[in-house]
């Protein structure tokens, strides 16, 4: 038994490294071969993609749907420019560091207001927290710049602890092709430990929460302290997407802390389909190239990229890698069944021979 499972886990473990392998030398590769606007663009597909993954902790796992999220992201946007502005702090890694102690706080806290319920009355319990946060943003003003905002300039930033600095004069470019590996590589190790957590016997216990969560108390599972803790992780994931992407905007406004942007970050998800893993990083990347596009196609946007997503949701409700790995899946039944008629006939061929 031992065996069979370990020869299951090596063969698992080999697909995944099949396609897993050219896909992280694509990422490497894309500065080489885009310019910096698309560099960027990409860059921002990423962020998002980390944030996706921490939300989908809770919708695809754990089965509870948050319309607050953005809270998440503003906190850890607001911590940097606060880093910034009030401290005069210029390295990465003390951002993240203190953003993460701030929005794993908060996290926590409002955490343990919302778990206690479930549905829509925790949907609009995250909503009205997070509308909280964006009121003191607001209205605060001479702390948080109101909707002028804080200015974060790339060219006070370092990464690694200084080893990279961008002072100069024109910097703009090496700092985009540095920043986008430095994302990329908080990105894969967001992969990677979120993908340990999903599988891991933690990650399990969500997902038996999810599924049934009458059965779950009965084999002793603590419902509210795991939904506790689930909730404490997607909102670090989201805040850790947060702290990266004041970098890039370069400006810090309650506009993240709005509910709308929220709204966003549901439909990332469900745009590459809840119910996969990889499906909330291919729906943000995919999401960002669409709302660019419609921004800069129309004045009516917002009209645009809603009729998109409407269509889109309506029409591929297992989201695109859901329906991807459906139609992948179809495929290999067809073409197995195919060849193996194929090889049938050739043996019966051979023996009337």
């Amino acid at each position: 038994m031992a065996r069979l499972l370990a020869n299951t886990f090596d063969r698992s473990l080999a697909r995944t490294l099949l396609w897993l392998v050219p896909l992280v030398v694509v990422l490497l590769l894309v500065p080489q071969v885009t310019d910096i606007y698309q560099t960027q663009l990409f860059t921002y597909g990423l962020v998002f993609a980390i944030a996706a993954l921490g939300f989908n902790l809770l919708l695809g796992y754990t089965g509870l749907l948050s319309f607050g999220h953005s809270a998440y992201f503003g906190l850890g946007a607001y911590s940097a420019a606060f880093m910034v502005r009030y401290l005069g702090i210029g390295s990465m890694e003390l951002y993240i560091l203190g953003g993460l102690l701030i929005t794993g706080a908060v996290s926590a806290i409002f955490g343990y207001i919302c778990v206690r319920h479930t549905r829509i009355f925790f949907a609009i319990l995250t909503l009205a927290l997070s509308q909280v946060l964006w009121t003191l943003a607001y209205k605060f003003f001479w702390v948080t710049g109101g909707t002028d905002g804080i200015r974060v300039p790339f060219n006070q930033l370092t990464l690694v602890g200084g080893l990279f600095e961008f002072s100069a004069r024109g910097a703009y470019a090496s700092f985009m092709h540095a920043y986008y590996y430095y994302v990329l590589f908080l990105f894969l190790c967001s992969v990677v430990l979120m993908w340990v957590i999903v599988h891991s016997p933690f990650g399990k216990a969500l997902q038996a929460i999810r599924d049934n969560e009458t059965r779950a108390q009965f084999l002793g599972i603590r419902i509210i302290r795991y939904r506790w803790l689930a909730f404490l992780v997607s909102g670090c994931f989201t805040g850790l997407a947060g702290i990266l992407w004041v970098p890039l905007n370069g400006l810090v406004t309650p506009d993240i802390l709005y509910w709308p942007f929220s709204g966003e970050i549901v439909f990332m998800t469900l745009l590459g389909g809840f119910r996969n893993f990889t499906g909330p990083i291919v729906g943000a990347v995919v999401f960002n190239y669409l709302k660019t596009f419609a921004v800069a196609s129309t004045a009516y946007w917002q009209f645009m990229l809603g009729f998109v997503l409407l269509v889109l949701v309506m029409a591929l409700p297992i989201g695109l890698v859901g329906a991807a790995s459906r139609l992948g899946a179809w495929v290999r039944v067809r073409w197995g069944g195919a060849t193996s008629a194929a090889k049938y006939r050739e043996r019966r061929g051979g023996e009337a021979t």
